[in-house]
């Protein structure tokens, strides 16, 4: 059984991928935050479902990226207090 109240919370994700991603396609990827560390490019923030993490996915996919790594965490570590 699924809980319900959990599903409607947002979770934060960071998605790795092996090229460099220019700032303007942040609204195409919901708003996540691109960052880079060298020629790594970092998608990270929150999405409210699986259904949105999979639409993430089917972008980079689409535009023929290469994923590295997704992590998930309950809470965005750069927020944390």
């Amino acid at each position: 059984m699924i809980n319900s109240e959990k599903s409607k919370c947002s979770v934060y994700y960071r998605i790795k991928l092996k090229s460099h991603l220019e700032g303007k396609w942040s609204d195409w990827f919901e708003g996540m935050v691109i960052s880079h560390e060298g020629a790594v490019t970092i998608l990270s923030g929150q999405l409210e479902d699986q259904a949105a993490l999979h639409g993430i996915l089917n972008r980079i996919r689409d535009l023929n990226l290469t994923l590295l790594s997704v992590e998930q965490n309950d809470f965005d570590p750069e927020h944390k207090k």
